[in-house]
């Protein structure tokens, strides 16, 4: 993994911890939280504080996220709002903490000026060793506060202040004035400079979670679990369970829920570009899989490659190439049912809430895409790396920091649409027909095989 670490692709953005200072504040949060402290002079944390090397240095790497389940944080700035999400258990673990430091970000700058934040994300559950139990996942709530209990004296002092103001005989009640002196001293003046966290609730619909072998639960569309081991979840309260082999069933789920929709027909990207990536990533996977070396390889070596082996590329390779010359020239319609092995390669989320878990999903389905794994599944990712040849690791890393890294944003919005902004651009060339589409598209697949 060294070569993604050098080229900034994994645990990239992380926030560096150098100071005797901000090491101390960490430690104190760190034992508030877990009893535990590191020894280490610096490192580097993510969003929720954790830090990689502070896990090797515990020998915990869950030292945070005991039982993948409520989740603590340790913040020391809000620059931590940009960083990754390591070592996630469920996918709304980052946009959660995010929201939270960005609706409350004056006051937690503050408070990181002289203290660490420590918190939680609390739910009712605190082991999801049970199935059934991740049915209970409805509602995550925010507690934080400093190590010294800052927020709750801040919290304190004002209701001493209310109370104060609105006894008759308060300002003779030496007590109560005597307390709030004392307390003042801590918190400072709350009535001009208030310590007050926003309490934030985040309802839990549609989720992944890396439990039993990674699990999708939708519950705003009929209830479905999509997961590795159907077996496992039978019985368990989710709705209909769909293993990820069962392509049919999960197509037939997406199409009718509008989940998806065929990048050929989305609007705001250019899609025979994108599935002509697609293939060239085809290709590289056929290269890996036949010993081909891919040292220093352009992606005009990789179309030669393409040119020279057309006879040896896999179904989806031609599938998709049947598909753009249909976009292009006007070929014939290439038939892709759902059981297709290039499905889901067509397709990619509709413009909805949970574009990005849906992603997830199609990415996990269509892993030879390794630019849209890497983007939308980095877990799963980093899995496939670790057994890929040298040459197919040196060849995906290098593309992936030379036109994913450098770019983020705008490769996003081109691959997936939907960004902010995007009304604003110039408008796109006109899509394919939408008659066509409805006709013969992946949706009349699907159709198809239902009636």
């Amino acid at each position: 993994m060294n070569r993604l670490i050098r080229l900034g692709l994994m645990f990239g953005n992380l926030i560096p911890v150098t100071s005797p200072a901000l090491v101390d504040r960490y430690n104190r949060a760190l034992h508030h939280l877990t009893g535990k402290t590191t020894k280490l002079s610096d490192f580097h944390i993510d969003i929720s504080g954790f830090s990689p090397e502070v896990g090797e240095d515990l020998d915990d790497p869950l030292y945070l996220n005991e039982n993948g389940c409520n989740r603590q944080f340790i913040l020391l700035t809000t620059a931590q709002k940009t960083a990754p999400l390591l070592n996630a258990s469920f996918s709304t673990s980052r946009h959660i903490l995010r929201q939270f430091i960005e609706t409350n970000e004056a006051q937690l700058f503050a408070l990181t000026a002289r203290d660490a934040v420590a918190g939680e994300l609390l739910n009712s559950v605190f082991s999801v060793t049970n199935p059934a139990r991740l049915n209970d996942i409805r509602k995550i709530e925010i507690e934080a506060d400093t190590t010294t209990g800052l927020v709750r004296d801040a919290e304190k002092l004002g209701q001493l202040s209310d109370r104060f103001l609105g006894e008759e005989d308060g300002w003779f009640d030496d007590v109560l004035i005597g307390e709030m002196i004392s307390m003042a001293k801590r918190t400072g003046d709350v009535t001009r400079n208030p310590v007050r966290l926003k309490q934030m609730v985040f309802e839990q619909e549609n989720f992944w979670t890396a439990h039993f072998g990674g699990t999708y639960l939708f519950r705003s569309t009929p209830p479905t679990a999509i997961t590795e081991t159907a077996a496992r979840l039978e019985g368990a309260g989710l709705g209909d369970v769909i293993e990820k082999r069962d392509t049919n069933r999960i197509a037939r789920f997406l199409a009718d829920n509008a989940l998806v929709e065929p990048i050929i027909k989305a609007r705001g990207i250019d899609g025979t570009a994108i599935l002509r990536q697609k293939m060239d990533f085809i290709v590289v996977d056929a290269a890996h899989q036949a010993d081909v070396d891919l040292t220093g390889a352009t992606r005009r070596d990789i179309r030669r490659l393409a040119r020279r082996h057309a006879d040896d590329l896999p179904p989806e390779y031609h599938a998709l190439r049947q598909l753009v010359a249909w976009a292009e020239d006007g070929a014939r319609w290439p038939r892709i049912s759902s059981d297709h092995p290039a499905y889901f390669y067509t397709l990619r989320a509709s413009d909805h809430a949970d574009a990005d878990l849906v992603n997830m999903l199609l990415a996990e389905l269509a892993p030879k895409d390794v630019r849209q794994l890497f983007i939308c599944h980095k877990a799963l990712f980093y899995r496939a790396y670790a057994g890929w040849s040298e040459t197919k690791k040196s060849y995906v890393a290098d593309m992936l920091a030379r036109e994913y890294a450098v770019d983020k944003a705008g490769t996003r919005a081109a691959l997936f649409g939907h960004e902010p902004g995007m009304e604003d651009s110039p408008a796109p060339p006109p899509p394919p027909r939408d008659d066509m589409i409805a006709r013969v598209g992946p949706w009349g697949a699907v159709r198809r095989e239902r009636s």
